[in-house]
């Protein structure tokens, strides 16, 4: 291996470590900005789904670890990486990555701050990585109730989102296009909270109604609509649905006549009733209600 390439190896570890100080999982990366582990199942005739129960390295994103020593062991495996991701969606940050790219000929700032203005937030100061093409990485914090999916241009065009399942360049990785730097004044912050509004646009609207469940009669149609969808969800999204639903219901002014047919449908889905009001009680409060 080449000298550059070791003391690239050496200040990628470097950069995880102060990363997982903040409680950031990490993974290392290689040149090409993938995961430099391979996984251990690539040649495996019929490979199963394994999210790192193997106990083997070579998951991806799944390998993310704040443990010193487990990060160590990782870079060990991967002597040839030059980079770090950051894990989006773990606690305690639940980092959501807005990635603005200028690659695909469009105006991602400009399309963002129309986003800002349509939609009234305003991005806090948080922490914004350069990208070695010019683009920035914007780091925001999510509740633990709203799971982010990733999306490719689907809040607009040139604007991708990671989030649960996904994963960030760290800063003072070496990729083949150059280096990711956090921009002047923004490496000492935490990531930010996401702004309410725009956290609506992150988590996918609702689908197609489940067959009918009652509510109140002052909660109307649109409360039905709420509860048909919390009880379309899913496992892996029971939570999210609701959370989602529950913000609706309580913007909308119908949140205290909806709880209880929102808690009823949550447990329909397999959620406890301590879960359901929970998430109910978190969505009051990022709307700025008292539960």
């Amino acid at each position: 291996m080449a000298t550059t390439d070791r003391q690239a190896t050496t200040l990628a570890l470097a950069h995880a470590l102060s990363a997982a100080e903040s409680g950031l999982a990490v993974i290392p990366l290689s040149r090409s900005k993938l995961p430099a582990l391979r996984s251990p199942h690539r040649d495996d005739p019929t490979p199963s789904p394994c999210h790192g129960a193997c106990g083997r390295p070579g998951h991806g994103v799944y390998d993310a670890s704040s443990d010193p020593d487990r990060i160590r062991e990782l870079f060990a495996a991967a002597p040839w990486a030059t980079g770090y991701g950051i894990a989006c969606g773990l606690p305690p940050h639940h980092l959501i990555g807005l990635d603005l790219d200028v690659k695909t000929g469009t105006d991602s700032s400009a399309a963002l701050r129309e986003l800002a203005l349509r939609h009234l937030f305003t991005i806090p100061p948080t922490v914004v990585v350069v990208t070695p093409s010019g683009g920035r990485h914007l780091w925001l914090s999510g509740p633990p109730e709203a799971v982010v999916p990733n999306s490719a241009g689907r809040l607009a065009p040139g604007i991708d989102i990671r989030g649960a399942g996904g994963y960030l360049v760290g800063p003072g990785s070496r990729t083949d296009r150059g280096v990711y730097a956090a921009a002047p004044g923004t490496a000492h912050l935490a990531p930010a909270p996401c702004p309410r509004s725009l956290l609506r646009l992150l988590i996918p609207p609702p689908r197609a109604p489940h067959p009918h469940h009652p509510v109140p009669p002052a909660a109307g149609g649109h409360g039905q609509g709420l509860v048909q969808f919390v009880l379309a969800a899913h496992e892996g999204q029971r939570n999210t649905r609701l959370f989602w639903a529950a913000c609706r219901a309580y913007e909308d002014g119908i949140g205290p006549a909806l709880v209880d047919p929102l808690v009823d449908a949550a447990r329909d889905t397999g959620l406890s009733e301590r879960e359901a009001r929970a998430t109910i009680a978190s969505a009051a409060r990022m709307t700025g209600h008292r539960p």
